[in-house]
Order: structure tokens, then sequence, then C-alpha cells
């Protein structure tokens, strides 16, 4: 079921728009079944999967984190993400050090609030859309706005970093 919430407990994602003065929709959905990867919460908010997207942090042979934006259905280019953010390599951090790094868990790391603002880059098919959706920062929440003002919010650039999942 999908409630798009007048009053409910806002995450620290929600605050960060309302502060930019950015519009949003909160999306919520029920987390409780355990499938809660990308394409699966697409669904339970009647959502096409191309405009949910996931947030991905790595780290670059310099050593430098990166947030990439991309849609739940596609993978990352780790080549073209490198290649965009300026370096020779970039992988995935490991997924026990998401928390420490970003302050979110696997499931609910938005691009939105994270302990320190680290370069994004949101997919290049994001960029003419009317509307992306993010995660909230918490599992069963998401957040629905103009990829523009997530780019804003997030000081993102777009660029083509993703490859299809097979």
């Amino acid at each position: 079921m999908v409630r798009v919430a007048k009053k409910i407990a806002k995450t620290n994602a929600a605050r960060i728009l309302d502060k930019e003065n950015i519009s949003y929709d909160i999306l919520q959905y029920e987390p409780g079944d355990g499938l809660n990867d990308g394409v699966s919460v697409a669904a339970k908010i009647g959502q096409d999967a191309e405009l949910v997207h996931k947030t991905l942090v790595t780290v670059g042979s310099s050593k430098q984190h990166y947030v990439f934006i991309i849609p739940v259905d596609e993978e990352l280019d780790l080549k073209a993400a490198a290649k965009a953010a300026g370096e020779k390599r970039i992988e995935m951090i490991a997924v026990k050090d998401l928390q420490s790094l970003t302050g979110y868990i696997r499931g609910g790391c938005s691009p939105l609030g994270m302990k320190k603002l680290f370069p994004t880059f949101i997919s290049a098919s994001a960029e003419h859309r009317d509307k992306m959706i993010v995660s909230a920062g918490k599992i069963g929440m998401q957040l629905k706005l103009q990829p523009t003002e997530l780019a804003k919010a997030t000081n993102a650039k777009f660029a083509a970093i993703t490859t299809t999942a097979d």
C-alpha cells in the first residue's frame, strides 16, 4: 500500500529538502516482508523501476568517496563512474562500512543527509524526467522529487554511469 503521508516523522533527508524549499512527496511502503530491493520497492509504491533510484557509495583509487544515484533496474558501470569522477578506478565500499561512513544502513541510504557531502553523480537518464524517487533515509520511506532539485541539494552532476542489469 502506498501512502503520501502528511503527518509522519520526517527524516534528515526530508528536513534538508524543507530547508532548501524543495518540493517533494513522501511515499511509504511496508518493509516487513523482507522484499526491500529496489525493484520490489518500486512495485510496492506502484512506480516504474526506471523512476526509483538506488544510492551507491564508492571509493576511488585516490581514497575519495563518491555517491552514485542510478535506477534500481540498472547497474553502476564502474569504468564510466571512474571517468565521471576523474579517477583511475572506482569500487563499491563494503556494506559493513556504509553506516559508519554515511550514517545510513543498506536499503535506507539516501543521497541527502549523509555524515559528509561526497561528490555525487546522478544517472543521465534522470536529468530530463519530471520526477525521480530516492530513499528518504529510512527503510519503508521514499522521496519523490524533481531530479534537478535533487542535484541542487546534493551538488550533483548528471553523468552516463549505468549499464542495464542482466
